[in-house]
């Protein structure tokens, strides 16, 4: 007797959208991905009006929790991404989203860290990184022990 297939539930996708794409949706996006189980859900950024790169405030604030961005490159929030995904979380203000009737959204304001000085950008992502473990932990996305 052959044995039976067991199904497990899709992978969700979690899209973080800024304007630029270069901050905020980029630390939730790591975050996330590490925080959460891959074989339950995923994340990726993007934004409305993405810049060229990930600046280098962010990506030095990142560094030193272990996390590298240097490789990152900003992309375009586009209607295909937003419609796989299973849940949008905006950062920032007054970022402009595509909207998909039924899709779950999520709306963190937060400072944009491009610029600012690295203090600044530390608590940004600190708050970024709480942020991401409360959404994570709620959904019961989060990493099993081994």
């Amino acid at each position: 007797m052959a044995a039976a297939s067991v199904r497990s539930a899709p992978v969700e996708q979690v899209v973080f959208a800024c304007m630029d794409n270069g901050g905020g949706s980029q630390m939730a996006a790591a975050f996330f991905n590490l925080m959460a189980d891959p074989g339950r859900a995923t994340a990726l950024s993007a934004g409305t009006r993405p810049g060229d790169r990930v600046p280098v405030e962010v990506i030095t604030a990142m560094k030193e929790v272990g996390v590298d961005l240097s490789r990152h490159r900003p992309r375009l929030l586009t209607g295909d991404l937003v419609h796989r995904a299973s849940l949008l979380v905006t950062m920032g203000t007054g970022v402009e989203c595509p909207y998909v009737v039924g899709l779950p959204t999520k709306s963190w304001s937060l400072d944009d860290p491009a610029g600012q000085p690295l203090s600044e950008v530390r608590a940004i992502r600190d708050a970024v990184g709480r942020l991401v473990a409360q959404l994570v932990s709620a959904r019961g996305w989060a990493r099993r022990g081994d």
